[in-house]
């Protein structure tokens, strides 16, 4: 298998944080231990580009060479005004490759070049209403981490080009080189594309560190019955303690949390699509399928059969 290139599209005052799927391509490298792919940072001039919070980076200018993966990069210049010569380097590009993706506001660029025209896509759920509205034809899921559709990839924020990336690597070389990837880079949880953009334990925002450690000891540890003692002994609080000071952080009951955090990995599960009801219901702590379709229903209004069937009609 020859080397992949994959090309990252930048322009200036873009974000350099999108460029940080580039260390998810480099250590498939490194985990494979073969070169199988070459990356290279494109834009129109070639030369040094700044990006919005100052770090400078070299490109080669846009040409006609062939890529397998061209992933246009992010930045909130993109929002208002997407420069000409990128957009018309993606629609010459898009037709000779494999995959054309972006990160983040990326997809405004995207769609610039009529690219996601009659297509679902995503972007930073901040921008989803206002790219829907600009742009009528794109079906845009705005809490999706990554959309696939057809060879066009879009993902939500900056950090979700991570994920996209591993998904590719994933499809390309296998779930296990993808896995070790995660590993190397510390990627805490690898998240699937049907997984919404808003974290339970984001919303939850603990601000000390032993309910932090509670809660990421609940999520990994989901199976199991979780009582307040358990919880309040991982946090070295007496129950009443714990009880008082995880309401007084979180605004919600460690019970209510809890549900959340079961529902959260139940509907990633679910999206997967490689679990039925029950196993589901079993890994993450329900125990039953009831009381699992009781939890969606209040939380969703939808059984998990309904929110598989929108999910598995939505998905590449």
């Amino acid at each position: 298998m020859s080397a992949l290139p994959v090309a990252f599209i930048v322009f200036d005052n873009f974000q350099s944080m999108s460029l940080a799927a580039q260390s998810v391509f480099e250590y498939a490298n490194v985990c494979a231990e073969r070169n199988l792919y070459e990356m290279v940072v494109l834009s129109e001039r070639g030369g040094v580009v700044r990006s919005s919070g100052g770090l400078s980076v070299v490109t080669e200018p846009f040409d006609d060479r062939l890529v397998d993966t061209v992933i246009m990069g992010s930045g909130d210049d993109l929002i208002e005004t997407v420069p000409m010569n990128v957009v018309e380097f993606l629609k010459r590009s898009a037709p000779k490759t494999r995959r054309t993706a972006s990160i983040c506001s990326g997809a405004f660029a995207l769609a610039s070049a009529s690219l996601l025209d009659g297509r679902r896509a995503t972007t930073h759920w901040n921008y989803a209403r206002q790219l829907q509205a600009r742009y009528p034809r794109i079906k845009v899921d705005e809490d999706r981490i990554f959309v696939i559709d057809g060879s066009i990839w879009t993902s939500a924020g900056m950090t979700a080009g991570i994920d996209l990336a591993l998904a590719m690597v994933e499809m390309d070389l296998g779930r296990e080189i993808a896995r070790r990837v995660a590993q190397k880079l510390v990627v805490y949880h690898w998240r699937s594309g049907g997984q919404s953009q808003h974290s339970t334990l984001l919303e939850l925002a603990p601000k000390s560190d032993r309910i932090q450690a509670a809660l990421a000891y609940a999520r990994r540890n989901l199976t199991s019955a979780l009582p307040v003692e358990q919880l309040a002994d991982t946090a070295h609080l007496s129950p009443r303690q714990f009880s008082r000071v995880f309401r007084a952080e979180t605004g919600q009951s460690p019970a209510k949390a809890i549900e959340k955090l079961r529902l959260e990995a139940a509907r990633i599960l679910l999206e997967d699509g490689r679990h039925t009801v029950g196993e589901i219901a079993a890994q993450t702590g329900f125990n039953d399928g009831r009381r699992m379709r009781e939890a969606f229903s209040r939380a969703f209004g939808q059984s998990p059969g309904m929110l598989r069937r929108r999910g598995g009609s939505e998905s590449a």
